[in-house]
């Protein structure tokens, strides 16, 4: 599910938050690292568990129709393409996925307003009618399920403000919790509709190692860092510098000289890229021009030394 790069961006969020804060406990500040990367899988069980929710007031919605005094022909006989969706059984049926609902604790993505808003978009929408008006085929039940939830959950405004209530980092989730739901979604079929989830990490045991490692030794060789870039931003006046292009580069110094199987030009390619969404316009040279005079320097007084992978150029 998540990226090399997504893991280098949850732990530039907490860095940032950790410099800026009073509290210099390290153990607190990698506890709240890795809980915020497991909140990217929290955010993918709500988009797939949303999608059951809404067939469910689908279902409730046709029942209640049906129970009426003077029901019509369509309230005896409702569309239940929607609701016996082989996707739509899939999810509402899987246990696993309900584990993890109850145990992630977040049944209150099921608040039945915001559940209650998306559905009625989502019925409304030409999408839903011109699947109920089709005829009836696998690809038609992909399709209004991916419609369902690239339109109506991650797309859909009133659920990324009730969401970012909980966590202002989610904003930054979506599109992997959603590129996961997608393959997730994608992988069932009539014939095989067990859900499989997707797995948080790419390669857990090494991801994790990752992770620990870039910010244990961004902390604990911050002042150092601090000093190096100093060294080549005193032009600048280092105080005002985006603190976020600070982060960046002390990050990828963190990479180059202690993470030794992480290759020169990853690293540097990898921040320069980030700071294009999370700094200013320009930071993106300034960035990569301090860099280059700071591994010119380091490669001569011998201190970076790279191995196995950390050797391809």
């Amino acid at each position: 599910m998540l990226n090399r790069r997504h893991l280098r961006i949850k732990v530039l969020q907490v860095l940032y938050a950790f410099i800026q804060s009073d509290n210099k406990d390290l153990s607190s500040g990698e506890k709240e690292l890795f809980a915020g990367i497991e909140k990217v899988f929290d955010l993918y069980c709500i988009f797939l568990s949303v999608i059951s929710k809404v067939a469910e007031i689908i279902d409730t919605e046709q029942e209640q129709a049906r129970n009426k005094k003077l029901p019509t022909y369509e309230d005896l006989n409702p569309d239940k393409r929607f609701i016996n969706n082989y996707i739509t059984r899939a999810i509402s049926e899987s246990e696993i996925l309900q584990r993890e609902i109850k145990n992630r604790k977040l049944i209150w993505a099921h608040d039945s307003e915001i559940i209650k808003k998306i559905y009625r978009a989502f019925v409304a929408s030409d999408a839903y009618k011109q699947y109920l008006s089709a005829a009836p085929s696998e690809e038609a039940d992909l399709q209004a399920i991916l419609s369902l939830l690239e339109e109506y959950i991650v797309n859909f405004e009133a659920l990324e403000y009730f969401l970012e209530e909980r966590t202002i980092y989610w904003h930054d989730d979506f599109e992997a919790a959603a590129v996961a739901a997608m393959k997730s979604i994608r992988l069932l079929s009539n014939k095989k509709p067990l859900l499989t989830l997707a797995s948080l990490y790419k390669d857990e045991k090494d991801d994790i190692a990752f992770v620990r490692q870039l910010f244990r030794m961004a902390v604990l060789h911050n002042d150092e860092l601090q000093e190096m870039v100093a060294q080549k931003t005193k032009n600048w006046e280092i105080d005002r510098v985006a603190l976020m292009d600070i982060i960046l580069m002390k990050m990828a110094l963190t990479e180059f000289l202690y993470m030794d199987e992480i290759p020169l030009k990853v690293s540097l390619n990898e921040y320069i890229e980030i700071s294009k969404t999370y700094s200013t316009p320009k930071s993106r040279l300034f960035i990569n021009g301090v860099l280059d005079k700071l591994v010119i320097e380091l490669k001569e007084a011998g201190k970076i030394q790279k191995k196995g992978r950390g050797l391809i150029e």
